[in-house]
Parts: C-alpha cells; sequence; structure tokens
C-alpha cells in the first residue's frame, strides 16, 4: 500500500516500521516502549483517573484506490495525508486548553530543529494567541531523559534559526528553559504535574 502526503511524496511505511523498532531499543531499560506509546499509556492514565482529557490526534487520509481480492476483505491500495499535521496531542485540563508535540533524538548535547516545521510552529503560535497552554516534550533517547519545553521558548529558538542562527536547541538550553520530567511507572512521563507547577500554583 501506498500513502502520499498532499505534495504527492511517497510515504515510506517500511522505514517508519523500521526505524519504529530501532527507537525501541533505546527505550527505558529496554522495555520496547517509544516516545508515543509511553505518552498514550500516560494519558490513559489521566482519563481514567478524571485527571486530564488528552488525546493523540488522528492523522486524516483520504483512500484512493481499493482492491477487494474477495467479498469479505478489503485491501487498501493506495492513500494520501489530507492535509499536514500540526501537534500529536491536545485536549483539556482543569478547563484549560492543552496542546502539545512530542519528539525524540538520538543526539545527546542538542535537538536539532528540523524535527518540527513551519506549519507546526505556526500552530503553536495560534494556540498561544488564543490563550492556549502549549509546549512540547522531548526526549534524548540514548539517555533516557524526557524534558517539557514551553512552545514559547521553542517559537524563539525557531526565529533564531529563521535569522540565521544555530539550527539546533542545546542540550544545556532546554535544561534552563526546560522542565526534566523523570520516567515513572503510572504515570509513565507525568507532564501534567509540570502544568500544574507551572499554570495552576
Amino acid at each position: 500500500m501506498s500513502i502520499r502526503y498532499p505534495n504527492g511524496k511517497v510515504y515510506q511505511t517500511s522505514k517508519i516500521a523500521k526505524k519504529s523498532q530501532a527507537e525501541k531499543k533505546f527505550s527505558f531499560s529496554n522495555r520496547g516502549m517509544t516516545l508515543e506509546e509511553d505518552l498514550n499509556d500516560t494519558n490513559t492514565y489521566y482519563l481514567e483517573r478524571q485527571i486530564a482529557v488528552i488525546h493523540k490526534k488522528p492523522t486524516p487520509v483520504q483512500i484512493v484506490q481499493v482492491d477487494y481480492p474477495s467479498r469479505s476483505a478489503a485491501v487498501i491500495k493506495e492513500a494520501y495525508f489530507k492535509q499536514a499535521s500540526t501537534t500529536d496531542y491536545n485536549g483539556i485540563f482543569k478547563g484549560r486548553y492543552i496542546d502539545f508535540e512530542a519528539k525524540e533524538t538520538k543526539n545527546s548535547t542538542s535537538f536539532p530543529l528540523q524535527n518540527f516545521h513551519q506549519h507546526q510552529i505556526d500552530h503553536m503560535k495560534q494556540v498561544l494567541d488564543q490563550g492556549g497552554i502549549c509546549f512540547v516534550i522531548l526526549r534524548f533517547s540514548s539517555t533516557d531523559e524526557i524534558f517539557l519545553l514551553e512552545a514559547s521558548y521553542l517559537l524563539n529558538f525557531w526565529s533564531r534559526q529563521m535569522n540565521g542562527g544555530r539550527k539546533s536547541m542545546t542540550k544545556a538550553e532546554i535544561e534552563e528553559k526546560g522542565y526534566k520530567i523523570p520516567i515513572g511507572y503510572q504515570p509513565r512521563i507525568h507532564y501534567i504535574a509540570v502544568l500544574e507547577q507551572l499554570y495552576f500554583n
């Protein structure tokens, strides 16, 4: 099956599968959990305990070609992403709109800004302009360190890049501006604790 972006470029599903297997090797205590899986587990924990309602955004796909090898089976042969995605997660916590992106890198000393896209940056700015809580969760997979960085700081780093500055955020900058989130058991990545400290104390 081929899935295509809005610009017609083919989405390489096989490469993504291989990448995801490789990333699992870097996970906490070799648990086989990716950042996305950890966050999904965390959000399920929040939902079940009525702490917050946060969900991963579905990516809208338009199906173009379907084969029917038998009456009871349908195989999607070609599909396109309808639009560029914005951020990964959104929802509500204590009456405030929550919106965030989750990224990870194998780099140990910096986080490349190429992991983000202009439409995501634009979306984050729009959320901030409307008074929403917007941030990014960043994982350094080589050391299993996770940070919450408010979107306002990411926008500053992005602006610096666009004005000819460095094309990454140093780990030292993330440590200074962000908040380290320890990996726990339940919940796995307790980012709500950081939001409590930042916005509700």
